[in-house]
């Protein structure tokens, strides 16, 4: 028997992406990520407090630098993302078909819609000011003009796994968020998180700069907490909130929220029946901006 016979594959070892880097799970543990079947697909890191808390400081040092960079040069970086995507549209297929027992066509067409979304919201950046900001009028020698800024560390938390959208659900609460100059800390669905750890490994080649997203991975009743009460959290948006009693609900973590003023996107009333397939419009663009008004003398 030859030695080709015997050899054993080489199982990947999925890591948390944090800062630009891949750490382990401070606590050292992961979890079983299986298919439709209950078939295993690998190792998960199950993300902690720590490990939230390590990704919203990578977060905050990215935003000066990220939210300083030009609207059209983060347009770029973005469109960059999408060309990777791109090249790797057979693995991010083969992950989103495993995860939610889908036909491999069926499975490639969310795919491309997700890299479609990536790039209509690159498009945005630079033209989300013009829709957002504002000539305003006065009566006075004045120019009053308002404009849209970021609001700065945003905690995702992705749709949760089903319908097939793991991945295109996923590139439609991210991209949004750092389109518009916010870095993010993503909580990754808890039962299909590889398309969100995989996406990792693409930003990490790109040249989006490290911190700007940061993705977890386990579960996320665990996770939103901390960042719903983080004080250098900025914005939470809830739409992969798990629907049930405890400090994970949507209710729960919009009042911990609260506390610190935080911007807060709500979750659909019925997650499940949410379709990612239609178009997005500019919700997802100014839900976390500020806007910031200036009066300016005309001179006369």
């Amino acid at each position: 028997m030859s030695d080709l016979a015997l050899r054993l594959d080489v199982l990947k070892t999925y890591k948390l992406y944090v800062g630009g880097k891949f750490p382990r799970s401070e606590s050292g543990r992961v979890y079983e990520v299986t298919d439709s079947k209950g078939q295993w697909l690998g190792n998960a890191p199950l993300g902690t407090r720590k490990d939230t808390r390590d990704a919203v400081v990578a977060a905050r040092a990215a935003v000066k630098g990220w939210s300083g960079t030009t609207a059209y040069n983060r347009g770029q970086v973005l469109y960059r993302v999408a060309e990777m995507l791109q090249g790797r549209r057979e693995q991010f297929a083969a992950e989103v078909a495993a995860a939610e027992g889908l036909g491999v066509k069926k499975a490639a067409s969310l795919v491309d819609a997700a890299i479609d979304r990536w790039v209509w919201y690159a498009g945005w950046t630079d033209k989300v000011a013009q829709v957002a900001g504002n000539a305003n009028p006065v009566a006075g020698p004045y120019f009053n003009l308002s404009t849209p800024e970021p609001t700065g560390v945003v905690g995702v938390l992705a749709p949760q796994a089903g319908h097939g959208f793991s991945f295109l659900g996923l590139v439609s609460v991210i991209a949004p968020v750092i389109a518009t100059g916010n870095t993010a800390v993503v909580a990754a669905a808890a039962e299909a998180p590889l398309p969100a750890l995989s996406l990792g490994e693409v930003l990490a080649t790109s040249d989006l700069p490290g911190g700007v997203v940061n993705v977890l991975s386990g579960r996320t009743a665990d996770i939103a907490p901390t960042l719903a009460s983080h004080q250098d959290v900025n914005g939470l948006d809830l739409t992969g909130a798990v629907h049930q009693d405890g400090p994970g609900s949507p209710a729960a973590l919009e009042a911990a929220a609260a506390e610190t003023l935080k911007r807060v996107l709500r979750p659909a009333a019925d997650p499940a029946a949410a379709d990612w397939t239609q178009q997005p419009g500019t919700k997802r663009l100014t839900s976390f901006l500020e806007t910031k008004t200036v009066w300016h003398p005309m001179g006369i």
